[in-house]
């Protein structure tokens, strides 16, 4: 049996996650410990069954007193790092809380599971295990012909949350060098699927599309990006934990670019199809362009050759697949999506974000 703390557990790659193991493993007990930021929502796990493998503790990363103490009680096995601060725009209007969280919440972690880790008897030692989640955004941006960023490629964060998710990847990198701890690291690309906190690109423009609003793209549109579904992330992660190789990094992405526009022209297209009798139809023409996000990074894509050679790792689902499982899943759980839309501040921050940046 593995005793596995999931930190950001109630967010929507945590939340995923646990889910992914609750359908694919029986042999495990998890510890959710979440601060219920915004973004934070125990709906996205109120449809489990009530099981004993599964309990909750609210919790800050960045209290290591709180850490000792469950990481002691609850024997745990597996720390699977998802809490963090992440998105961009948010980060470039409160800095610190991104450090605060992203690296001092790392470290301080890190330092509770290093305590735990020299506690315990050599035998279990080797059940030990830290990984880390982070983001292909650490290492900047590429130009259209240059080749996709590998585990080698230098870190260059041009943002605030890449630099407090690259700061904490070198943080997590040095006590495996230092202290000899079991850590794995992935960075990802783009996510996308159910349960995601509707102030990203996929959710914001269904939902939005759905309600005859205005759709932004940011600039000119042309921004690309590779795009994973959730489910194939969740399976990459657990593949590096139960098989990747110690100290090292590994890159996960869905293998496909396209530009922030196109993403909207494919849900657009799919809504047009489910919907035909619309007054929205065709929903494209609910876009506007607005103000770029000053520094906004043009073109991210990753090399996943380490996974899947080493781990036989590649993604299953396609992009349009993918998206259309996603309008689904929204049109499905229309009271979680109105509990997200009810979230003080929500509106306000949309408005603020995507509506009013031409008068910033």
């Amino acid at each position: 049996m593995k005793n596995i703390l999931v930190t950001g557990g109630a967010g929507f790659i945590g939340s995923n996650f646990i889910r992914y193991l609750f359908e694919n493993e029986s042999e495990v007990r998890i510890v959710n410990y979440d601060s219920l930021t915004y973004a934070g929502n125990l709906d996205n796990l109120a449809e489990l069954p009530k099981q004993h493998w599964y309990q909750f503790k609210r919790g800050d990363v960045c209290d290591g007193g709180h850490l000792d103490q469950v990481l002691r009680k609850y024997q745990i096995n597996l720390v699977v790092h998802f809490a963090a601060e992440t998105h961009v725009d948010r980060s470039t209007l409160n800095p610190e809380i991104f450090h605060q969280t992203n690296f001092f919440g790392t470290l301080t972690l890190l330092e509770a599971f290093r305590k735990y880790y020299l506690t315990v008897n050599e035998s279990r030692r080797n059940d030990l295990h830290f990984h880390h989640i982070s983001t292909d955004e650490i290492y900047g941006s590429l130009d259209r012909e240059q080749e996709p960023f590998t585990e080698d490629s230098l870190e260059k964060p041009n943002s605030v949350y890449a630099a407090s998710k690259a700061a904490s990847d070198v943080l997590v990198r040095s006590y495996f060098q230092a202290f000899g701890l079991p850590i794995t690291i992935t960075n990802c690309s783009n996510n996308y699927g159910p349960y995601q906190y509707p102030e990203k690109l996929v959710p914001l423009v269904i939902l939005n599309a759905l309600a005859g609003k205005l759709l932004p793209i940011y600039g000119d549109g042309q921004q690309i990006r590779d795009w994973i579904f959730i489910k194939d992330h969740c399976r990459a992660i657990w593949k590096v934990i139960q098989a990747g190789r110690l100290g090292q990094v590994y890159l996960v992405a869905g293998t496909n670019q396209t530009t922030n526009l196109e993403i909207i022209r494919e849900i657009c297209s799919l809504l047009d199809e489910k919907f035909p009798e619309s007054k929205y139809v065709p929903h494209i023409k609910l876009t506007r362009h607005v103000k770029d996000r000053q520094g906004h990074d043009r073109r991210y894509a990753l090399n996943t050759g380490k996974i899947s050679a080493e781990l036989g790792w590649m993604p299953d689902v396609k992009l349009r697949q993918g998206l259309e499982k996603t309008i689904n899943w929204y049109l499905e759980h229309p009271e979680w999506v109105q509990n997200v839309l009810n979230q003080p501040n929500y509106q306000q921050w949309l408005e603020d974000n995507y509506l009013d940046r031409d008068k910033n």
